[in-house]
């Protein structure tokens, strides 16, 4: 088959394909990323680039995405043109991959003061609990002779047990095979790292050359769908030495879990999503090591933290069946790996651990947040809450523990919606409505490039407030807005005209969009009331609401009880505690209590399926309104809009 060259702008990078290639696939073969939140099915629309020379044309199922100007001006679905001729593409600014918001931050919560807590260099671990992962220990050996005349492991082993309680001691066989000159070379002095497989047996991962104790290191990282966060911390005094983040190089398969799974499951195959988020891991590891000075052979543990699929796609696992009725995973709860066997840039024997899951879409993200958040160590009755593509959930105490996943959408990620976007350079993120005018406020205070979670649902409590739309949703049809205007069928009002925009096309939000927003905090707040329900509880008896995650640092309260996204309760109840994903990776990287402690946790969550649920349609339903069917649920905004 004949080769085309394609030319994408403005970098101006160059490729040769193969004819009846896609421009997606093209693209992301030359390192350029194109929005594609649906991994390439041509269901999302977020990948349309503009043919500037040559021909492509829109195929019948990407007509739907395009207006009829963008028809004109040779806009085509980049998933959905096969490359007949040499091309050269424009990757307009809303399609392109721009430095995102990215939560580095984390806090953790002191159930006797809760508050908002400042990032600490250090864990609050009790000395008597700081056990991290992996440690080292300076063996000074005896040189065996007639009458001490121990095999040279056998001495290692003497040693150890001097200083370390260790019923059972092992070494793989790679690691023996050095031994014997290392001991000899040294003069008998080496450094061990040991990695307790449980109270009884430790295990010896490394001998080394003269005393290294003061070189232990270990990364904590939070694996999520869209971002991925590493920290580098000193596993001596658990100091944090640095934290990178970095766009989940996943995202070129698609945006959400859903459509990785799909293409792991059939279409790419498991191998080249693996890699992807092995290579981001890596290149942050590489850059922590590089600015702090240190040697990846003394990057001793890992302990990472993610949602299930992304965990098994981090591991290469086969994700198939977890979203396929029964859902049913590959494991919860992930036997330990070495470094060696993902390709990861520490210590070849360094430990690999991953934070155990409950259920295929309760994962090790939400196990780490409630040892973060500390919940099931009070006897307030209290939630966490992770809004995402899945709101997971989890209400409880020190005696229960209740979770479920919720499918919200993509709407709070900027999918499924008009101008919607990701929490990146241009987006809007906070809206005010004072009658005609619209006061926003921009990622970067970049030109308006379109509008990511929290501004929409700014704007939609905006709209209410103000009448613009009524409690289902709905533009009024004889509105005398000056904002609110019929396009292309749908109405939708202008939150920012083409003379303010980086694109020169108006931002707006339409009825559509309000219509999936809705859905999207419906399903959450059904999910809340339906765990509620079931332990005979309701809204009022929360004494404390966990906000977890990128996206609910960036959420105003108040707006959020406004449309009914958050139950309606004190603004002062609802904390943020940001990355707890990360927090928990962390204390289980630091601490093999806490490690143990996050697997009690994963087995005492009680897990319900809403899926099968039949009292859960009739509270998503009942959520279809701003903020709730009964408006009872909401004082507070019951007493704004005066019904």
């Amino acid at each position: 088959m004949a080769k085309h060259k394609l030319i994408f702008q403005p970098v101006g990078a160059k490729i040769e394909v193969e004819g009846g290639a896609n421009i997606l696939e093209a693209a992301a073969e030359s390192g350029i990323y194109i929005n594609s939140l649906c991994g390439g099915e041509g269901v999302c629309g977020k990948c349309k680039v503009q043919i500037t020379r040559g021909e492509a044309k829109p195929t019948s199922q990407s007509i739907r995405f395009l207006s009829r100007e963008e028809i004109n001006s040779s806009f085509v679905l980049a998933c959905q043109t096969e490359v007949r001729s040499d091309l050269e593409v424009w990757v307009p600014p809303e399609a392109r991959l721009e430095e995102e918001q990215i939560l580095t931050t984390e806090s953790m919560v002191c159930y006797q003061s809760p508050q908002d807590l400042e990032i600490k260099d250090t864990l609050d671990i009790p000395s008597l609990l700081y056990m991290p992962v992996t440690q080292k220990i300076y063996l000074s050996l005896p040189k065996p002779s007639i009458t001490d005349n121990l095999a040279d492991l056998d001495r290692v082993f003497r040693e150890v047990r001097k200083k370390i309680q260790a019923p059972t001691l092992e070494i793989s066989l790679g690691s023996l095979r050095s031994v014997a000159s290392m001991l000899r070379e040294n003069e008998w002095e080496v450094t061990a790292t040991l990695y307790p497989i449980d109270d009884h047996c430790v295990e010896i991962l490394s001998l080394e050359p003269g005393d290294t104790c003061a070189e232990n290191y270990g990364i904590a990282c939070d694996i999520g769908t869209t971002t991925i966060v590493a920290q580098l911390v000193d596993l001596r005094s658990g100091a944090i030495l640095g934290v990178e983040a970095s766009h989940n190089q996943q995202a070129r398969y698609g945006e959400d879990v859903i459509s990785r799974m799909i293409y792991a499951c059939s279409r790419g195959g498991l191998s080249p999503i693996h890699q992807a988020v092995v290579e981001t891991v890596n290149t942050l590891i590489d850059t922590l090591e590089e600015k702090h000075g240190v040697e990846a052979g003394n990057v001793t543990a890992l302990t990472a933290a993610g949602n299930t699929t992304m965990t098994h796609l981090f591991l290469g696992l086969e994700p198939c069946t977890i979203r396929l009725e029964p859902y049913i995973p590959t494991a919860n709860f992930l036997p330990s790996a070495s470094a060696a066997e993902l390709d990861l840039h520490v210590h070849p024997n360094g430990r690999v651990t991953c934070v155990p899951g409950v259920s295929s879409y309760v994962g090790g993200d939400i196990t780490a947040g409630v040892l973060a958040s500390g919940i099931s160590n009070s006897a307030q009755v209290s939630a966490l809450i992770d809004i995402g593509t899945n709101g997971e959930i989890v209400i409880g105490n020190n005696e229960w523990l209740v979770c479920c996943s919720a499918s919200a959408g993509p709407a709070f990620e900027g999918s499924g919606t008009k101008c919607g976007m990701r929490a990146t350079r241009g987006a809007i993120q906070k809206v005010v409505i004072d009658s005609e005018k619209v006061h926003y406020e921009t990622i970067g205070g970049a030109k308006a490039r379109g509008i990511c979670g929290s501004g929409l649902i700014d704007t939609i409590a905006e709209l209410y407030r103000n009448r613009i739309i009524d409690s289902s949703g709905k533009f009024p049809r004889a509105s005398a807005h000056p904002r609110v205007r019929e396009y292309e069928d749908d109405m939708e009002f202008v939150l920012a005209s083409g003379d303010e925009t980086e694109t020169g096309k108006s931002v707006v939000i339409t009825e559509s969009d309000i219509s999936n927003l809705i859905k999207s905090k419906g399903a959450i707040l059904a999910a809340m009331r339906l765990l509620l329900n079931n332990v005979g509880m309701s809204f009022e008896d929360l004494e404390r609401i966990f906000v977890a995650g990128g996206f609910g640092n960036y959420l105003e309260v108040e707006k959020a009880i406004f449309i009914g996204l958050l139950p309606d309760v004190a603004p002062e109840r609802v904390k943020f505690i940001g990355n707890s994903s990360l927090t928990g990776a962390r204390m289980a990287l630091l601490s093999r209590h806490a490690l143990a402690r996050a697997k009690t946790l994963a087995k005492q969550m009680t897990y319900i399926e809403l899926s099968v649920d039949p009292k859960f349609y009739d509270e998503f339903v009942a959520a279809l309104f701003l903020p709730h069917t009964d408006m009872d649920l909401y004082p507070s905004v019951k007493r704004v809009m005066g019904g």
